[in-house]
């Protein structure tokens, strides 16, 4: 890559497994005499074990989520080059757009997995900092949790109060560790509709009082003439 610019590739990973990280200095930068090659996670300096022509690697044992996360290669001579690789568990997707509806009405939220199946999914609603726990068997006439299938999974919340607009989370549990989801529902009163309804009314009806007034007023004015 370029110096001072260091390039990054995410590495996505859902189980436990054995992975090889390597670092080629691009042809135009063969000009660099005296390399010096360090990889780091976060402050930890790691030894490379591999080394051919303008290439360094490291072998990685990925057991569990403490071996998830940065991993540098850093290159100096005349020059710093550096490349940086991002091991993580899979992302999910939700909605970035707010989901609007409104009191009484059943809302539907959904989050993805792309490629990669979870173990579990778990439902949030965030209270301030905290996180409560959806639990569906308990409230069965409030929410209901499914799934297509086991890469999505559905909350529908029904009856829907002002109590219910807030933020909500999916949570997918991988072998490697958990991935989470953010969802925003905006919960509006029935009377939000109708605002712009009931403006014109009292505008009509404004109008038309006034009319009838200046009529009356006319009437008045030609009888007494």
């Amino acid at each position: 890559g370029a110096s001072g610019a260091p390039m990054e590739k995410n590495i996505t990973l859902e189980s436990a497994t054995r992975i090889e990280l390597s670092c080629k200095v691009d042809t135009k930068y063969s000009h660099l005499k005296s390399l010096q090659v360090t990889w780091r996670k976060g402050n930890e300096t790691i030894k490379h074990i591999n080394k051919t022509e303008n290439s360094w690697s490291i072998h990685l044992q990925i057991l569990d989520n403490s071996k998830l996360g940065s991993y540098t290669c850093i290159l100096k001579a005349e020059e710093e080059i550096s490349a940086v690789f991002h091991l993580q568990v899979p992302k999910i997707e939700g909605k970035e757009k707010p989901i609007v509806s409104y009191e009484g009405d059943t809302a539907v939220m959904i989050c993805k997995s792309f490629g990669y199946t979870p173990i579990a999914w778990t439902w949030y609603m965030a209270n301030g900092s905290d996180q409560v726990v959806i639990n569906d068997s308990l409230l069965t006439d409030k929410y209901v949790i499914n799934g297509g299938s086991a890469n999505v999974t559905h909350l529908k919340i029904l009856k829907l109060t002002k109590e219910d607009d807030g933020v909500y989370q999916c949570e997918a549990a991988f072998e490697l560790g958990k991935s989470v989801g953010t969802l925003k529902l905006k919960v509006l009163s029935l009377m939000v509709p109708l605002k712009p309804f009931l403006a014109i009314v009292a505008e009509v009806v404004v109008l038309v009082t006034i009319v009838f007034l200046y009529e009356m007023y006319s009437k008045k004015k030609e009888k007494r003439a």
